[in-house]
């Protein structure tokens, strides 16, 4: 950069932190508001929820639980102290707009944005549907968005400014999402891509720490799980596993591959800002036009271009895979980005304001459609008649969203199957929820169950929402359109909350 270039760029960094603050603040109120009424918004949130208080306690038996003991080791301290829900969920919505905050101030100073540049990227990524469901549940999204700046800052210095040291922090970075997000291994091959594209040799003499960093967690976290009595090959087997799984889940899936090129586009066009695509669009043709001489020298790439390869590869390798919104996670930041760079190539500063100003306005009415309007839960309302009538023993059918309002001294069992209810009586159970759960996952093996005249009833429209529906296509296997037919069918159901006595 030169002198005067960085020059300007320090006067309008002081401004430009203002905005960038301001927006996170209202960022973190949009992640915040009415939390406390959210409860464990998925399965997964409670399952992580669970291993970390048994971390907590210092049971190790579910360490490498979904390939990330980096997450449940970040979370086992807080254990230790507390087994409330909520405080989860804060912590995770802290790191969710963190996470944010850091990737856009890099973009805000790669690309010199204003001050309102700036705030708008904020705020047109901090209240898409996507980050703001995840950034309110309590799985590894959060802390991923974390490292996956920390990746792309550090990997983009090292093609701008090469050094002995440069691979080897990209190799820490990735090493640490590795530990965190099983997820950052599909950041391997576009890495590999962008040093085969520069071409400039750093990385042979750097290859080898790299390795050594890359594999060190590896070698730590399982000598740990050795320690307290895992198979050495726990964490790997995870890997093994969740490409070729050994039978199919619950709900018949079986299949990890399943290309449909519609699917993330449909998503991005129906529930999140259209700016996404369209500044993935208007910029990808701007690149291609952009100096070809210079591209064919195989120059380190801008900003623009970078963010761009990053957002393109992750689609593409993503719509190859069984499909969920979550696997926009890492491309959503770098889509946003797109989309406001892309928007001040051709708008005036006003007008690009007004359009970011627009576009947020819709995110908000998404968000109160999709997340605020179902609210409150009504797992409280449960678990407090539960109390009252002395349960001790309850089941549930494959939700298990009621777990963290149960009393430690309730037993708990989640049922995948009615035929399960017997042995469930034999051991004492007194209570089985019927949790509209099993329709989200699409476990319909509950008829008899469902004939069956309820103790009590409750309504809840959080269990009805597509967007729920859609982060569970990953685990049904069903299509854009199946996943929102069941929904439409879900929503018919006035009180898909029934507990029924066990006799």
């Amino acid at each position: 950069m030169h002198p005067p270039a960085a020059a300007n760029n320090a006067r309008a960094a002081v401004p430009r932190r203002l905005w960038l603050g301001t927006a996170l603040l209202l960022i973190l109120l949009v992640r915040l508001w009415r939390l406390p009424e959210v409860g464990p918004p998925d399965f997964d949130s409670v399952r992580n929820w669970r291993v970390v208080q048994e971390l907590g306690h210092g049971n190790f038996a579910h360490l490498f639980h979904h390939g990330s003991p980096g997450f449940l080791l970040l979370y086992a301290p807080v254990a230790a102290f507390t087994r409330e829900f909520l405080v989860f969920q804060v912590l995770n919505a802290l790191l969710a707009v963190a996470g944010l905050g850091w990737f856009a101030a890099w973009v805000a100073w790669r690309a010199r944005l204003s001050g309102p540049e700036a705030a708008g990227l904020v705020l047109l990524s901090g209240t898409s549907l996507l980050l703001t469901f995840s950034g309110r549940d309590f799985t590894m999204s959060s802390v991923s968005l974390v490292v996956f700046t920390g990746l792309l800052r550090s990997h983009f210095a090292r093609l701008h400014r090469p050094s002995r040291h440069g691979l080897g922090a990209v190799a820490g970075w990735l090493a640490l999402g590795l530990s965190i997000n099983y997820k950052f291994l599909f950041a391997l091959p576009i890495l590999v891509l962008l040093e085969w594209w520069l071409a400039d040799g750093a990385w042979r003499q750097q290859v080898g720490r790299a390795l050594l960093v890359l594999v060190a967690p590896y070698v730590l976290l399982g000598a740990l799980g050795v320690a307290v009595g895992l198979p050495w090959y726990r964490w790997l087997g995870f890997y093994w596993r969740t490409v070729v799984p050994a039978a199919a889940n619950v709900a018949g899936r079986q299949a990890t591959l399943h290309l449909d090129l519609l699917y993330y586009p449909r998503y991005l066009l129906a529930f999140e800002s259209p700016l996404l695509l369209a500044g993935l669009l208007a910029l990808g043709l701007a690149v291609a036009a952009w100096q070809r001489g210079r591209l064919r020298r195989r120059l380190a790439l801008p900003l623009q271009p970078y963010l761009l390869v990053w957002a393109g590869c992750l689609l593409a390798g993503m719509s190859l895979l069984i499909k969920a919104p979550r696997g926009l996670l890492f491309a959503y930041l770098p889509l946003a980005a797109l989309a406001v760079l892309g928007g001040r190539r051709v708008l005036p500063s006003r007008a690009l304001a007004g359009v970011l100003a627009l576009a947020v306005g819709l995110n908000l009415y998404r968000l109160q459609q999709q997340l605020y309007a179902p609210l409150p839960g009504r797992y409280p309302a449960v678990a407090a008649w539960l109390r009252q009538h002395g349960a001790t023993r309850v089941a549930s059918t494959i939700g298990n969203g009621l777990a963290p309002y149960l009393s430690p001294d309730q037993s708990f069992t989640v049922i995948t199957n009615e035929r399960e209810l017997a042995a469930v009586r034999r051991s004492g159970g007194q209570y089985v929820l019927l949790d509209g759960y099993w329709r989200v996952a699409n476990v319909a093996r509950f008829d008899s169950l469902r004939r069956q005249v309820p103790v009590a009833a409750w309504p809840a429209p959080a269990l009805q929402q597509s967007l729920l529906f859609l982060e569970h296509s990953e685990f049904t296997g069903l299509s854009y359109d199946e996943t929102l037919a069941a929904a439409r069918a879900a929503a018919a159901d006035s009180l898909p909350l029934r507990l029924y006595r066990l006799r």
